[in-house]
């Protein structure tokens, strides 16, 4: 049988590899010879040494070769690559040499009694072979670096990294061994940085100087690298990289970059989310994962975007069983394959049906029993349901209530209503009928065990029906960008934060509560239109145009999270806060609501009109006019 070849099937890259590491191996045994020796000429004053130790060391030499070799195998020296030689590399070189140089003098001492070995010489033979062996491969490392910063640069896109910190030097490191790229700079606005070095590439400046640094060094790419980042340092930074002029991306803004589990292959364009977004909020998943695991959970309106992101979520915190709960056949076809396909031993319940259907409900309950419920099936669309009050009322209210009383009959531990801020003095029936569901929730906690909580936020970032989504339609369209109320205001959050903060508020709370998220500052939905154009390449009012319609029937200017009258409590989490209002009894409660099925009944919308404003506190309908006519934002 003759020999393999390549042209066999064998690997030619593996043969490379065992051809360079005897290269290494030929190297180290070489490197540890001549140390010795020096180690020998350095004791003797670089003179040559009497006979007697010339062939002591001579001696003591294969000792020395198999004892160093053994120690620098077992530290797997000769694994790493000398193309990506660094710090961690040096520490095992220097660990190596050490434990050689004692393993060495042991064994001479069992030998041969260290007869004719010079004492100092077992001192000064690591210091030349740490040199010995760290300098190559540093000098190989910096070769080959320079030979690619010349040769290959002309063919790779030119970077300055915004961020010199950890972020920065991660990015800078990996360009560096990256043919796609060649670093020229990096910017910080720390100025204690400037005209310090990373790798041997300079901190040319501030955030502040990118356009005119991008000009001079005829920069191709920005690559925004501070994962620490908050929404308003990412705004400052935005704004001077498209000053420049040139293309701009970011790495994840999670500290994975800096711990090295992010490469240059996690780059992406900087997303709304990253300008809107808060800092980092922590949780304390511990009491979440206590409250829930184990457990039925039942999540209505589970295929939305709201549930699809908290069945996500409560599948990681090891639920006994998840029931979804949906009246859109595709929204759950979508999210059963996906729940499906991470969750594989998860148990999942899929149920077609509506919050309405009161005795599929109860069918429901009884057959699962689930102890905690998530109630997110909810009409939202303010100016549709401005014209449909009876279908608002049906769905926001009799399905809240529907669904509140199977979880009072099966004694269910926690019920969660995840309410909105447009239910706060609501001028819209959608928020008038939110407002509703909210009360039920505060009577029915009143009559059993079960906890009920109403959990209030405004906008979420990228959520069906949204504003986001529907501007980057508009933007791919050509435009324009149609705007309601260039003063106009919202909250936004992004949907797995707020999910997250609905799970903690669920873990914490005692029953009767309205807890509100703390959403931060609110965003002129003018600055998200302007940033969403120049996000996608364009210049707002040259490339694309915005457009004022005017608040549309049941629209505000400027959204509410809580009425003042509600005088708002912390609690033990920093982004939930407290809404302590004033109790309503539940007689007036329930005779509200039996009012409103009876209007139902009778299709009466009218009545149905006068109840939500008789029966909700502040509720003011009619605030914008039905009809509006479009006007265009002035080019000065």
């Amino acid at each position: 049988m003759r020999r393999a070849t390549p042209l066999d099937g064998a690997d030619p890259h593996a043969s490379t590899v065992i051809a360079n590491r005897t290269k290494v191996i030929v190297h180290d045994l070489t490197a540890i010879a001549v140390a010795w020796a020096l180690a020998f000429l350095a004791r003797f004053n670089f003179e040559l040494p009497p006979a007697e130790f010339v062939r002591s060391g001579l001696e003591a030499l294969p000792v020395v070769l198999l004892a160093q070799a053994a120690v620098a195998r077992y530290f797997g020296l000769y694994k790493g690559l000398w193309r990506f030689a660094s710090l961690p590399d040096l520490w095992n070189i220097v660990r190596a040499v050490v434990l050689g140089a004692l393993v060495i003098a042991l064994a001479l001492f069992v030998l041969t009694r260290l007869q004719d070995i010079p004492r100092s010489v077992l001192v000064l033979y690591p210091v030349f072979l740490t040199l010995l062996l760290g300098g190559p491969r540093l000098a190989y490392r910096l070769w080959k670096d320079r030979a690619f910063n010349l040769h290959q640069a002309g063919d790779a896109e030119r970077v300055i990294v915004v961020g010199a910190g950890s972020g920065g030097e991660k990015v800078v490191r990996e360009m560096l061994q990256d043919s796609r790229y060649v670093p020229v700079g990096l910017v910080d606005d720390d100025p204690r940085l400037t005209k310090s070095r990373i790798h041997g590439i300079s901190v040319l400046g501030t955030v502040a100087e990118l356009p005119g640094l991008v000009a001079r060094y005829e920069v191709d790419l920005i690559i925004i690298a501070v994962p620490s980042a908050s929404s308003a340092d990412m705004q400052h930074i935005v704004e001077w990289c498209e000053r420049s002029g040139r293309p701009f991306r970011t790495l994840p803004r999670t500290l994975d970059v800096v711990s090295g589990r992010v490469t240059l292959e996690a780059m992406r364009d900087v997303a709304i989310e990253d300008l809107l977004s808060r800092d980092p909020v922590s949780f304390d998943w511990q009491a979440i994962q206590g409250a829930l695991a184990g457990r039925t959970v039942l999540i209505s309106g589970g295929a939305g975007s709201i549930g699809a992101e908290l069945c996500r979520q409560v599948a990681r915190l090891g639920v006994a069983r998840l029931i979804v709960f949906d009246q859109s056949e595709f929204g759950l076809f979508r999210i059963e394959r996906e729940l499906r396909a991470q969750f594989p031993h998860l148990e999942v319940v899929f149920i077609l049906g509506d919050v309405r259907d009161a005795a599929l409900l109860a069918r429901v309950f009884e057959t699962h029993r689930p102890r905690t419920v998530f109630h997110a099936a909810a009409y939202k669309h303010v100016p549709i349901l401005e014209h449909q009050v009876r279908e608002a009322v049906m769905n926001n209210v009799l399905g809240t209530h529907n669904l509140a009383e199977a979880a009072l009959a099966v004694g269910c531990e926690t019920f969660v209503l995840i309410s909105s801020d447009k239910a706060v003095r609501p001028s819209s029936v959608m928020g008038a009928s939110k407002r509703c569901a909210e009360l039920i929730c505060e009577s029915k906690n009143r009559r059993g065990a079960t906890r009920f909580l109403t959990v209030r936020f405004g906008n979420v970032l990228g959520s069906a029906g949204s504003v986001v989504p529907l501007f980057r339609r508009q933007i791919e369209q050509g435009g324009p960008v149609t705007v309601t109320h260039p003063e106009a205001t919202r909250y936004f959050m992004t949907i797995p934060e707020a999910c997250q903060l609905i799970l903690q508020a669920a873990a914490i709370g005692q029953g009767g509560e309205i807890f509100v998220l703390d959403m931060g500052r609110p965003v002129n939905i003018t600055y998200l239109a302007e940033q969403l154009i120049r996000l996608s390449g364009r210049v707002p009012e040259q490339d694309v145009r915005i457009v004022y319609t005017g608040l549309r029937p049941g629209e505000k200017l400027h959204e509410e999270l809580f009425h003042e009258e509600e005088n708002l409590a912390p609690t033990t989490h920093e982004k939930l806060l407290l809404a302590q209002q004033t109790s309503r009894s539940s007689v007036e409660i329930e005779r509200l609501f039996d009012s409103l099925m009876a209007a139902c009944e009778r299709h009466d919308e009218e009545l149905l009109r006068e109840l939500l404003r008789d029966g909700v506190v502040g509720y003011r309908s009619g605030v914008a006019p039905s009809v509006v006519v479009p006007f265009e934002r002035s080019s000065n």
